[in-house]
């Protein structure tokens, strides 16, 4: 890998694991909804100029359906009920559980017969579903299953949407997608912001959501096609396992989270079973490429 695909790995790396502390932040004094609208929002309006200069909207749009589809599943679905869960759970907790992402591609995309299970792959999915539920088990209260529900359906959501992509989206421009989807979802979003819009936005909270919304969405995005761009899809998304590491490192020493048994135990196996799970088999279809393209948060957030 060259210089400068090892640079933007790095800040693939860091981005995508800035987010959950974020959220985390600015949940505390703001209705996740109005959190997950500014970020939509701000994206989109960042993203919009580029997005028309290179002419990638219209044959997006004209795919209104799947589009739709995706936004919900990838956007307006997940990026509410993260913010929902860390009203009551620990920025690092929910990183980590959305880790197990690509676990969950596994298994779906293998019920839809497009893959198959082996030895080590079922090995992987063990030890990664083992992962979180030592996570689970140890760090969160559950008698709090609402969070619970809210970060599996999250999980549930990000491993749908990729295979949409794949499906239905796969030969448009990626910046005209995700704009697009931001766009769709800074609609969606908008009425119920509305009815919960505070009559005063802390400055923490503000800045996280900017922060949010130009860091971990609008230049997250630019940097992800570049660094794709760069080293070729496969290689890039191994940024999902180092999300969740920086999704933990920030969370202990900037918001004073524990690191827990759990996290201690809980954090490699998640990995080394994702790294087992996903890795190609010799026969690897085009959807089992797309296996190794989940990311940790979010396509967006991805």
């Amino acid at each position: 890998m060259t210089r400068r695909g090892w640079v933007l790995f790095l800040a693939m790396g860091v981005i995508w694991g800035v987010p959950y502390a974020m959220i985390r932040v600015a949940v505390r004094d703001l209705d996740p909804t109005v959190v997950a609208f500014g970020r939509t929002l701000i994206g989109a309006t960042i993203l919009l100029p580029i997005a028309l200069y290179s002419k990638t909207l219209a044959p997006v749009f004209r795919r209104w359906r799947p589009l739709l589809l995706y936004t919900l599943v990838e956007i307006t679905g997940p990026w509410l009920l993260i913010g929902y869960a860390e009203t009551t759970l620990n920025s690092s907790t929910v990183g980590l559980l959305i880790a197990a992402v690509p676990l969950i591609a596994v298994v779906i995309v293998t019920k839809l017969g497009h893959d198959r299970f082996d030895a080590r792959r079922t090995f992987g999915l063990v030890v990664g579903f083992g992962g979180v539920a030592a996570l689970v088990g140890l760090d969160v209260d559950l008698s709090q299953p609402a969070a619970i529900g809210a970060i599996a359906l999250t999980t549930l959501g990000y491993a749908i949407g990729p295979i949409i992509i794949n499906r239905a989206l796969a030969d448009l421009p990626p910046l005209g997608v995700v704009t697009a989807s931001l766009i769709l979802a800074a609609v969606i979003y908008a009425p119920f912001a509305g009815l919960r819009w505070p009559a005063r936005i802390t400055t923490d909270a503000a800045w996280s959501v900017l922060g949010l919304a130009v860091i971990c969405t609008a230049a997250a995005f630019l940097v992800f096609f570049a660094l794709i761009s760069e080293v070729g899809p496969a290689r890039a998304t191994v940024i999902t396992y180092i999300n969740p590491a920086v999704a933990i490192l920030l969370g202990v020493t900037l918001l004073e989270e524990p690191l827990t048994i759990g996290m201690a135990i809980g954090f490699p196996l998640v990995i080394l079973g994702s790294m087992l799970g996903t890795a190609r088999t010799r026969t690897a279809t085009s959807d089992q490429d797309l296996v190794h393209a989940v990311p940790a948060t979010p396509l967006p957030d991805r």
